[in-house]
């Protein structure tokens, strides 16, 4: 299977200081990857690299996106050939509300279907300014409603356990899993989180740990999540490294 994103030794600024370093990563179609990191350690920075959000710039390397390099296109073109993301932080939209956007995108549909599985009550929400005045649970819960009115095929969470309540992170998962397979095409996904909490709720492929603005390590996402419970945001000890300290 063919990569749907392909991450080639970049690097990433944000004005005069280097954030991100040699990053290479490949989500093949299909796939959920999840990136693992302490706060600080640049996972929010390449999701904005990859959504070309600023003040983040690519300045070496490149991203490609079904073979199209990606990192010299605007916001607006990157989301036109099937990127979406749900932040961490959204603004608020004071004047839009949820129902102007689901309409001006022809997802009116789309969002009386999915409001109510994430406990957004549509009757009332629907009414409501974006992002103004949610709760934090609100703004996560939104920013996953808010991809199923958009349909992109390379979905972006920004820790979208993180501020909502264990009652409400299983629909969060369950949402996440419905977007991925609902898809005309098959869709790829990249979480990033910081507590792990999402893994209980969502079938992730791989996992990578961040730390320091590198990528340090890669397997399989329980398995790394365990070590990181253990000994912290490290890169775990291969056999023969662990008989070399012996």
């Amino acid at each position: 299977m063919t990569a749907l994103l392909h991450i080639h030794d970049v690097d990433v600024s944000a004005g005069d200081t280097r954030i991100l370093h040699g990053i290479d990563l490949e989500i093949r179609a299909g796939e959920m990857h999840v990136l693992f990191g302490a706060n600080g350690s640049g996972k929010s920075s390449l999701l904005a690299a990859i959504m070309g959000l600023p003040p983040f710039a690519v300045t070496r390397g490149e991203i490609l996106l079904r073979g199209e390099r990606i990192d010299i296109l605007p916001v607006d073109e990157r989301a036109k050939r099937g990127l979406g993301m749900a932040f961490q932080r959204p603004p608020a939209l004071d004047g839009v509300t949820v129902q102007a956007l689901a309409d001006a995108l022809g997802a009116s549909e789309a969002l009386k279907r999915e409001a109510d599985a994430l406990d957004l009550g549509l009757g009332v929400f629907a009414g409501r300014d974006i992002n103004a005045g949610f709760s934090g649970g609100e703004v996560k819960r939104w920013e996953i409603l808010k991809l199923f009115l958009q349909q992109p095929t390379l979905l972006l969470f920004d820790e979208p356990e993180s501020g909502v309540d264990l009652e409400h992170i299983a629909s969060v998962g369950a949402a996440i899993g419905k977007l991925m397979r609902g898809g005309r095409e098959p869709r790829s996904g990249l979480v990033i989180t910081h507590t792990g909490f999402i893994l209980d709720y969502i079938a992730a492929d791989a996992g990578h740990i961040m730390a320091d603005g590198r990528i340090i390590h890669s397997g399989e996402p329980r398995q790394l999540f365990r070590h990181i419970q253990r000994n912290g945001y490290t890169a775990p000890i291969g056999p023969a490294q662990a008989a070399a300290q012996a």
